[in-house]
């Protein structure tokens, strides 16, 4: 089919962003001097693919019951010279979106654009990127790739898988069921109500993870330093766990009825175990090695100069 394309300049509207409250979007100091809102509407399938490419500013994304993606925003920049070479270009499919933030040509300006993206339901956000601003999304069925930098990413009540990256920034997520991988640094990484692999790795941070179900055979992986690690499992069955960390703690929560091959060790710290165990190896004050229960899936926690913990829920 033949795509239509469209430069969005800035039309004209009364737009109400006050609600918006994706970190690092409110203040842009210097560069807000001048500022142009745009307005568009796109028809797009349910299931339909959407790309964002974004420079500078956060964007947010809201699922709502309409085959149509209306797009909110403002453009904003240092001069009206460099305002007015900004543009806002589109590319439209019944069954694609794509939205990119047009750069002036040899410029290094301090500008951008924020974006506020109400989508149909069930969308694939196949790649929705930004820098120096955050990521928010709502109530979206479809698999999800999110990129920032220098900006935090939260999602909330989330259906499909998640991969998630950014920098320098937190990554947060309640509500969701599908596979989620996230990947930072100088920033934490907070999922909620996880119905679905788990795997993060952050630096100078804490990893904290609630997981209500776990698909069969998938691992756990937590990677950390100079963080905290506290992992809750409300199922567990054959799921292999892996947490490192170094400079800080690890807390491990675990059915009663659990079983496993625990091998735990840290360097300067102690190891607490609220299961009875049946020694397979070295057992000290600062390595474990035994089977829990009937033995299972291998759980390998590590840190140095921090404590480990393995309690029963």
């Amino acid at each position: 089919m033949n795509s239509r394309r469209a430069l969005l300049f800035g039309l004209p509207i009364v737009l109400a962003l006050t609600g918006c409250d994706v970190d690092d979007m409110g203040s842009w100091g210097s560069s807000d001097r001048f500022k142009e809102d745009f307005h568009y509407s796109y028809k797009l399938k349910p299931g339909g693919r959407l790309e964002l490419s974004n420079f500078n500013g956060g964007v947010e994304i809201i699922a709502w019951e309409k085959d149509d993606v209306e797009v909110h925003g403002v453009k904003y920049a240092s001069s009206e010279d460099v305002l007015r070479q900004m543009k806002i270009e589109a590319d439209s499919q019944p069954e694609s979106l794509r939205l990119k933030t047009v750069r002036p040509e040899g410029l290094r300006c301090n500008c951008g654009a924020k974006y506020v993206l109400r989508v149909p339901k069930k969308v694939w956000l196949s790649n929705i990127v930004s820098s120096n601003g955050g990521i928010k999304v709502e109530d979206v069925e479809g698999e999800a790739r999110l990129e920032s930098s220098n900006g935090s990413v939260k999602l909330y009540r989330h259906t499909g898988k998640v991969s998630v990256k950014t920098s320098n920034a937190s990554i947060e997520a309640m509500s969701l069921n599908g596979d989620f991988s996230g990947r930072t640094s100088n920033g934490h990484v907070k999922v909620e109500g996880l119905k679905g692999a788990f795997e993060a790795d952050t630096s100078n941070a804490s990893i904290v993870a609630r997981i209500e179900q776990l698909p069969p055979g998938r691992p756990v992986k937590a990677d950390s330093s100079n963080g905290g690690i506290e992992l809750y499992l409300s199922n567990f069955t054959d799921q292999p766990i892996e947490a490192d960390t170094s400079n800080s703690s690890i807390t491990l929560r675990l059915p009663a009825s659990a079983g496993a091959e625990l091998r735990a060790s840290t360097t300067n710290g102690s190891i607490s175990n609220d299961f009875e165990l049946t020694s397979t190896g070295e057992n000290s004050k600062r390595r474990v090695e035994g089977r829990i229960g009937t033995g299972g899936p291998l759980v390998r926690l590590s840190t140095s100069n921090g404590g480990i913990r393995v309690q029963k829920l």
